[in-house]
């Protein structure tokens, strides 16, 4: 389940591109909060600290607005496309008890029989899950498997509280033979039809 981080932020006045590039140069990240019918709010994020809670998916923040508390959720990171430094972020606010929607890696776990390839469709699911209790990821165990297996999204194990929005029949991970075991098993038949 995802944690919460707490992040002091600054509301900030000025606006544009030139204010936007002062706030970067030292050290922080423009951030608009947007939700729940309220007015947009425009704040400061501390840059370096951003950058690593960004590096999981669907952070849960708790924002430190002149000592007032609010939950957010990130919605978009806008990234400078050839330096990769963050240019700006939307938070979305979210409330305890609140389903949301969300974008959860699926991790493959085991090896499937010997002289197969297993091959991922689905890398994500799109689940509703409470907003305090965001799984991380999901995981499909392909423990001796065997040629021709398939695995659904329906048939994937959810974690409690999450309910599956990706389309049930969706297919996350196919079994496949090998193409050398299955040459080798066209000429095992053919030499076994002469034979006879």
């Amino acid at each position: 389940m995802s944690d919460v981080d707490k992040v002091v932020t600054e509301v900030r006045e000025s606006f544009g591109k030139g204010a936007a590039r002062k706030i970067r140069a030292v050290g922080k990240i423009p951030a608009v909060i947007y939700g729940h019918g309220t007015e947009p709010q425009h704040v400061t994020l501390p840059a370096h600290q951003m950058g690593l809670i960004l590096r999981k998916s669907n952070a849960l923040l708790d924002l430190d607005i002149d000592g007032k508390s609010q939950l957010v959720l990130v919605k978009d990171v806008q990234k400078d496309p050839v330096r990769q430094i963050i240019e700006h972020i939307d938070l979305i606010v979210v409330r305890k008890g609140e389903k949301v929607q969300v974008e959860v890696a699926v991790h493959v776990e085991g090896e499937a029989f010997s002289g197969t390839l297993v091959d991922q469709d689905l890398h994500t699911l799109l689940l509703e899950a409470e907003a305090t209790h965001i799984p991380t990821h999901v995981v499909v165990n392909v423990e001796g498997l065997q040629d021709g297996a398939q695995i659904l999204a329906k048939e994937i194990e959810l974690p409690k509280g999450s309910s599956l929005l990706t389309d049930a029949d969706a297919l996350v991970i196919a079994v496949h033979a090998l193409a050398a075991a299955k040459s080798d098993e066209t000429a095992e038949a053919a030499a076994e039809a002469a034979a006879e």
